[in-house]
């Protein structure tokens, strides 16, 4: 998929005849970082972008996209890049409002929630600064933004269910840990499950949000244990929150994976957690791409170079993994 897109906007360019898919929280302050590679160019040459993400500890999937912009904007390539950091709206504003008045060229952006970007994205757009959304939707108008890459939570979330369905239990008694509530990942994640409890007929033990914490699902898991309540499927909307329910688990010496009391699922596909399924300890584990750098760097290219973009929305192409098929390459291949 990501081959194809590529060639998609090397072959925009070229018409216009020029070249070209969460462990410790971080306070609530945001904090910003200047990314300088060598001296190559000249800072009058280099493009400026500013790169407001979530916090880069919050997950083995946000540490690998962190890291994956990090390697990509760098003076050497041809940028001068300013990263901020906030897992609230408000940090996140506050910090492209700041890079607004920076004058940066390119406004990199990973909503922390879905809503409330039109003032500040128009406040960009006035001010001529291009914004591309990388990770997350948001709920905003797309003449506001030139592109956005992201992976269908959706799809993810509804690819999971789907798996699910297909294991026939004969009940099914779900506790259901959701991510950050209103990030485009909890909401996609959870529509799924949502819509299946209703009209499948299945049971939520039950549904609470772990914040993407391995700590606060391994005490929600407890609590529900603690209750004597019978459970036998764990959907978790991350690894990081399905490695903390297991413990949970194996405290109370619950037997959990393929052929045991409960079924694990969880999302992002850390090698740990695809490692798991390998052992057949979890049962399926969603991926989520977290590797979005080249997309926004060919983009930045096309528009550098006054191409136009063959679509507004790239949709990266993800999968999903059973741990009865899953393959040592598999884990090399896609474990993040």
């Amino acid at each position: 998929m990501k081959k194809k897109i590529l060639a998609a906007l090397m072959v925009a360019t070229m018409v216009m005849g020029l070249a070209a898919c969460g462990s410790q929280p971080a306070a609530n302050t945001p904090s910003n970082e200047s990314n300088a590679g060598g001296n190559q160019n000249s800072t009058e040459e280099l493009i400026k972008v500013g790169i407001i993400n979530n916090n880069p500890n919050e997950s083995g999937y946000r540490t690998a996209n962190d890291k994956d912009l990090k390697a990509m904007f760098t003076e050497e390539n041809g940028y001068l890049a300013s990263f901020s950091y906030g897992e609230k709206n408000e940090e996140q504003v506050s910090a492209a409002q700041k890079l607004i008045q920076d004058g940066v060229d390119y406004l990199l952006l990973s909503a922390a929630d879905t809503a409330g970007w039109d003032s500040v994205l128009k406040d960009a757009q006035d001010a001529g600064i291009r914004v591309i959304l990388f990770d997350r939707t948001i709920n905003a108008d797309p003449s506001l933004y030139e592109a956005s890459i992201v992976s269908d939570m959706n799809k993810e979330g509804q690819t999971a269910v789907d798996w699910l369905k297909k294991q026939g239990l004969s009940e099914y008694k779900i506790i259901h840990i959701q991510g950050k509530m209103g990030t485009a990942a909890q909401q996609g994640r959870s529509a799924a499950m949502d819509e299946a409890v209703k009209n499948e007929g299945w049971t939520l033990v039950n549904q609470q949000t772990g914040d993407w914490n391995a700590d606060n699902a391994q005490q929600i898991v407890q609590s529900v244990i603690d209750s004597g309540e019978s459970f036998n499927v764990i959907y978790a909307e991350n690894d990081d929150m399905a490695r903390g329910a297991v413990a949970a688990l194996d405290k109370a010496n619950i037997s959990h994976g393929v052929g045991k009391d409960v079924i694990i699922m969880g999302f992002d596909c850390n090698k740990w957690a695809l490692e798991e399924l390998y052992k057949q300890n979890w049962n399926y584990d969603g991926q989520c791409n977290p590797f979005q750098a080249e997309y926004i760097d060919d983009i930045i290219k096309t528009l550098e170079s006054g191409g136009t973009l063959p679509e507004k929305t790239i949709i990266m192409d993800e999968q999903g993994f059973d741990a009865t098929e899953i393959t040592k390459e598999d884990i090399e291949k896609y474990g993040i």
